[in-house]
């Protein structure tokens, strides 16, 4: 007669309800035994396309994100950046939109999420692509040269309505953008014209300001901060409701905080722009979730503080359902500012 084994013999031996509670406290067991899934994390280096030209806000971040992460090891494989700034940004947000389902690129948005497709009509919109975070709100500063005659903001309004039409040239980035969005309220303002001319990136914008080549600019403060400091540029007034929020000295005594709003100066303009972060179409919730935590950790380092400090950065994070919110009163906002400047495509 074939034995029967020992844990058999006990079974048969327990009611049916004691058996039954066996079973399951035994699969449970074989349950918690196997290894938990692994949550998703990038398989190969991931790509972080800049809409813009190398040396502006856009591209200043994306490299300091690129740096932190390689510095503290905060993901297995790294992130290259890759600048594609053609018609305006266009190309980034083309070439993003078109790799649907690829969870190793990203893109860093400007606020040409919203001006590009309006200006040029190309078929984009930014519910085309995956939201992941906001990083920030850049803020726009009017700069003049150290060496203008210009020491307020009153004082240059007061020139460009003696001037008269284009009489003053105002440097921005790229045509139908952000800089020539504020150059329009301007405009508005002194009730005049300003010659409005298009460079490459914000790099370029605050060289050719320290230059002599255009008589003002309307650059993030991270793209004029070293030019400040170097004693080449004036900070003359912010597009904010409200003062800057950081009082460290950086030239001549002055800090962020001391230059007075615009809309002190009789300039009635505020405007924030986006440094926003996206994927591709159809990126999945846990390849989203892995970017977020990603960029929380880049955001907790003092490194961070740091860099929001250099450029003066409102520190506004969001992601989620908040960020899609954003998103969407922002779209409708600048549908309104494009539409009153006429810098909507026809």
């Amino acid at each position: 007669m074939t034995a029967v084994p020992p844990a058999r013999r006990f079974l048969a031996r327990l009611t049916p309800a004691l058996r039954a509670l066996a079973c399951t406290l035994t699969a449970g067991a074989l349950l918690a035994a196997a290894p938990a899934a692994r949550a998703w994390e990038p398989t190969q280096p991931v790509e972080l396309v800049v809409p813009a030209g190398t040396g502006g806000g856009a591209d200043q971040m994306a490299r300091f994100i690129q740096d932190m992460v390689a510095k503290h090891g905060l993901m297995r494989q790294t992130i290259r950046v890759v600048n594609k700034p053609g018609n305006s940004g266009a190309e980034g947000l083309m070439d993003v939109k078109a790799d649907k389902g690829n969870p190793h690129k990203l893109i860093i948005t400007l606020s040409s999420l919203f001006t590009v497709p309006l200006a040029t009509g190309i078929s984009f919109n930014w519910r085309d692509i995956t939201p992941v975070s906001m990083l920030a709100l850049d803020q726009f500063v009017l700069w003049v040269s150290a060496d203008s005659s210009y020491k307020t903001a009153p004082e240059l309004l007061a020139a460009m309505r003696q001037k008269g039409h284009n009489g003053f040239k105002l440097g921005g980035t790229g045509s139908k953008q952000e800089d020539q969005l504020i150059s329009v309220l301007l405009e508005t303002a002194a009730g005049t014209r300003i010659q409005y001319v298009p460079l490459k990136g914000g790099g370029d914008v605050a060289k050719s300001l320290a230059a002599g080549d255009v008589d003002m600019t309307v650059n993030n403060p991270i793209e004029a901060e070293g030019l400040w400091r170097g004693g080449k540029l004036r900070p003359l007034c912010v597009f904010d409701g409200g003062p800057l929020a950081y009082p460290a000295k950086l030239s001549n005594g002055q800090a962020w905080s001391d230059i007075p709003t615009c809309m002190s100066a009789a300039i009635p303009a505020q405007y924030l722009m986006l440094r926003g972060i996206f994927m591709t179409p159809q990126a999945t919730p846990d390849q989203v979730a892995f970017y977020v935590q990603l960029l929380s950790k880049v955001r907790a380092l003092p490194e961070w503080r740091d860099f929001m400090a250099k450029g003066a950065f409102r520190q506004t994070a969001l992601s989620g359902q908040p960020y899609l919110e954003w998103l969407d009163r922002a779209e409708s906002y600048h549908r309104v500012l494009m539409r009153e400047a006429r810098l909507i495509a026809k």
